[in-house]
């Protein structure tokens, strides 16, 4: 039977789908191409279309016999969800409630969903496990957690079983370099720093310089994208083995200021980057770094690219690409 990856051309959605391919499986990817690209889909088929799209959704359960989604179809820019919460609600909450219900009529057993850490919100230690109250702080935040409780109530009502994963900061690339993240508009601290490095940025800002941190600036857990794809593929065995609904952190259990994080790039690329310093953004935690510890043990998952170094050479290496082919994807 087939796995339909709703987001599958974006930027974790397209690394787990290869990684996928690689196992072997069969593979149908759903996207509508707003931010991802057909050109990064390796493996499987392609449907171009909305998860909110009823009739297309159950189409394609039915004719590719489905018994598995892995959903990261959905917006993720932090302070876009802010200025315009209600897109994140329409496409992340209302399209997921949309998919769930398909999904149901057409007898799917098992969701892997794609979770954040911002449904924490600002853990008052600064470290997250997944018994720490959630409490987010911004719409993009609310629509995954609103979703994760969707899930929780259809699998309790119904056969669905399904691993919610939060992530945490996501950073890297393909180290072969076939594909990368893409991302137009992108605000995450490595891919903005690797595009400044490349010239596609005149500067990078720290915000921030007085938190209680060793260098005063904040701390985040950084994961390696191939390490996070890999996590929805022991999802996946996990559920085929009869394992319960269940939710999960993904990141490494330890953190890298914004400092420690531009001096790498700087040393990498042998350059210097243009660095202003502004205050601190409202709603920026101090510290944010995961306690990951179930998910080894329940999912046997085992990290590969811990490792700072190696994070950002993968980052620089898809920007420098990027730089010389803007298609930047191979097949």
């Amino acid at each position: 039977m087939a796995i339909l990856v709703s987001g599958g051309a974006g930027y974790i959605g397209s690394h787990t789908v290869r990684q996928l391919g690689e196992a072997g499986e069969k593979i149908v990817v759903l996207d509508n191409l707003s931010t991802g690209f057909e050109a990064s889909i390796l493996s499987g088929d392609f449907v171009r279309g909305d998860t909110g799209d009823s009739a297309l959704v159950s189409k394609t359960l039915k004719d590719y016999d489905v018994d598995t989604v892995i959903h990261f179809a959905a917006h993720t820019i932090v302070p876009e969800s802010v200025s315009d919460p209600l897109k994140y609600y329409w496409n992340n909450t209302c399209s997921t409630r949309n998919l769930l219900e398909q999904c149901q009529k057409h007898g799917v057993k098992n969701f892997i969903f794609s979770s954040t850490a911002a449904v924490y919100g600002i853990p008052e230690s600064g470290k997250a496990k997944e018994d720490t109250p959630t409490a987010p702080i911004n719409p993009y935040g609310s629509s995954k957690l609103m979703s994760e409780m969707m899930l929780k109530d259809l699998s309790f009502a119904s056969d669905l079983n399904y691993v919610a994963l939060r992530y945490f900061n996501v950073a890297g690339s393909d180290p072969e370099c076939r594909i990368g993240q893409s991302t137009p508009k992108a605000t995450l601290l490595i891919k903005v720093a690797c595009e400044a490095a490349v010239g596609k940025r005149d500067q990078v800002y720290i915000f921030g310089t007085d938190y209680p941190t060793d260098d005063g600036t904040g701390v985040r857990d950084y994961i390696h994208v191939e390490d996070l794809a890999n996590a929805h593929l022991r999802a996946l065995e996990y559920l085929r083995n009869g394992g319960e609904s269940t939710i999960l952190n993904v990141g490494y259990g330890h953190g890298y200021s914004v400092r420690e994080v531009l001096d790498t790039v700087e040393r990498i690329d042998g350059k210097a980057l243009n660095i202003i310093e502004e205050e601190r953004r409202a709603g920026d935690p101090p510290v944010l770094i995961s306690v990951a510890d179930e998910i080894k043990t329940r999912l046997n998952w085992t990290p590969k690219y811990d490792d700072l170094d190696v994070i950002v050479k993968t980052s620089l290496d898809w920007e420098y690409k990027l730089k010389n082919n803007p298609e930047g994807f191979v097949k």
